[in-house]
């Protein structure tokens, strides 16, 4: 089975996602194809009555990156009627109960407001890096950690990402 990975990534957690998602269908014998979404004009692949594609997309200030909205915008019948699988990345889906698509805001608004239907969604939490923020991402995401009780040292990087549960979503793509 063929895989296309599309996805967006801002400061890299994403990618380091659909690279794990990647390495595990590789090792299940699925061929993977990666397509990063930078622009969201890339070409939608045309075998997708034989393949699944699968698009993650971190949140930036409240909003899925652009590319991977403008990506879907543009091809959503194809995709909701394609074997089409979603995963969010956001700093909310750290605390409990806001990991799983049926209790993180970000996914639930987005797939409204797009009309997108994946057949599988997934929810996973993102990486701080303050060390590599420019000023201003740095001051704006320390002050809407303090607002929800997250890490708010600008020395510190810090990982929330489960990896088990990247692994699980990954292998619930191979039929």
């Amino acid at each position: 089975m063929k895989h296309y990975l599309g996805y967006a990534s801002h400061d890299g957690q994403t990618q380091k996602i659909i690279d794990k998602i990647a390495n595990t269908l590789e090792h299940k014998g699925h061929n993977v194809v990666l397509l990063p979404l930078v622009t969201g004009e890339e070409p939608l692949p045309r075998d997708l009555s034989v393949a699944r594609i699968v698009i993650g997309a971190p949140i930036r200030y409240g909003f899925h990156l652009r590319p991977a909205r403008v990506f879907i915008r543009r091809n959503l019948d194809d995709l909701n009627h394609a074997q089409t699988s979603f995963f969010s990345v956001n700093l909310t889906a750290r605390k409990p109960g806001k990991d799983t698509p049926e209790n993180n805001e970000y996914l639930r608004k987005f797939l409204t407001k797009s009309k997108f239907q994946p057949k599988h969604t997934a929810v996973f939490a993102g990486a701080l890096n303050y060390p590599n923020y420019k000023p201003w991402d740095r001051l704006m995401i320390q002050l809407i950690m303090k607002m929800t009780n997250g890490p708010t040292d600008p020395k510190r990087s810090t990982e929330f990402t489960n990896w088990t549960a990247v692994q699980d979503f990954a292998i619930s793509l191979s039929p």
